[in-house]
């Protein structure tokens, strides 16, 4: 059996997190174990870990990490220690909506009265919705696949960018789901995998998960995608998401947007697989999403090789927003949710609870 299926991409040991360290693949697969806030912090950073649903699980299981750490003496120490973490482990990237969502509910899970009588039982509670959090997102990604796979039943050549695969959940990913679904059916896939400039997420890990799994995937350059869509040679195409505003703009990582033209002159459907948790329904549209930027040095190189000449400036935002009206349709665990977003979004959230 092969590595990828005998390593998650993050699982708790019973007293640290071990992750994948994504930064290594495809050449190595090494693996981190995550005692502390700042080496938790610092993975999140460098994109060791990634992927809104498995930040989401990461950032859940940091905050247990990250109290057991300071070992609190009393109650109110353990309180006053989880708000700190609450931002240090919550605000660490700014874009994915699951991160600071899973952080919250942890957090508030373990601070809720009454029932919590000492620094122990804080501890557990804490844990328990820590490891809850990993457990819901590998359901929703099964939820995903299967009304994905439905909805795309006539597709065969799939498009994707980014990695949004087993790498990036607790489970086996939002838009590679659906592409799992399909595989484990019987029924003809091809993925074309859009490399994702300037990390190469699709190159490195798409590719390598999916050639793992005995799936036919084709690297494609970021520009030569949208000629391939015009030319016919791909039926539909399908991302995960960073974060969902309330009328279905959707943040993904940068490079998404053409695709969504490209696809949209086409005539062909442009798909978003995300779990119901990455919808931010506090926030109107695209335009209220922070969009991270990145250190420049990610653009200049490759490795330890400089591609720009000196003096040259780079410009690195890691996401990019696409507009609703270019979404076919928005997959997600409770149900495939279709245009107009702002009234399909908003019932799909007041029947699931909304948890924004």
């Amino acid at each position: 059996m092969s590595a990828t299926r005998l390593t998650p991409t993050l699982r708790w040991t019973g007293d640290s997190i071990e992750i994948i360290d994504q930064t290594r693949l495809p050449a190595e697969l090494v693996l981190i174990d995550v005692r502390d806030t700042a080496t938790a912090v610092d993975a999140i950073g460098r994109l060791s870990i990634r992927g809104a649903p498995a930040l989401g699980a990461f950032g859940a299981l940091a905050v247990v990490v990250g109290l057991d750490e300071v070992q609190p003496d009393s109650l109110d120490a353990a309180r006053a220690a989880l708000e700190r973490l609450r931002t240090r482990v919550g605000d660490a990237r700014p874009t994915a909506v699951n991160l600071r969502w899973a952080v919250d509910r942890t957090i508030d899970a373990a601070l809720a009265e009454p029932g919590v009588a000492d620094v122990a039982q804080m501890r557990q509670r804490l844990l328990d919705e820590a490891l809850a959090v990993g457990a819901e997102d590998a359901l929703a990604c099964a939820e995903i696949g299967r009304l994905g796979r439905a909805l795309l039943a006539d597709a065969t050549v799939i498009a994707t960018h980014c990695n949004a695969g087993r790498l990036a959940t607790a489970g086996l990913g939002t838009a590679l789901a659906v592409v799992y679904a399909k595989a484990a059916a019987g029924e003809p896939v091809r993925v074309l995998a859009a490399e994702t400039r300037p990390l190469l997420q699709g190159a490195r890990l798409t590719a390598w998960e999916l050639a793992d799994a005995g799936i036919d995937v084709s690297v494609v350059a970021d520009g030569a995608m949208a000629s391939l869509i015009a030319g016919g040679e791909v039926d539909a195409v399908i991302v995960g998401a960073d974060r969902i505003a309330a009328n279905g703009d959707t943040a993904n990582k940068v490079g998404t947007y053409a695709h969504a033209l490209a696809a949209a002159d086409a005539g062909i459907g442009f798909y978003i697989a995300a779990p119901t948790t990455t919808i931010d329904a506090a926030i109107p549209s695209g335009e209220c999403i922070v969009i991270e930027q990145r250190d420049p040095d990610e653009v200049h190189r490759a490795g330890a090789s400089r591609l720009t000449p000196a003096g040259a400036g780079a410009v690195n935002p890691a996401f990019d927003v696409t507009p609703a009206r270019l979404i076919a349709a928005i997959i997600t665990d409770a149900g495939v949710l279709q245009p107009p977003y702002d009234h399909s979004i908003a019932r799909t959230l007041a029947a699931a609870g909304d948890h924004s």
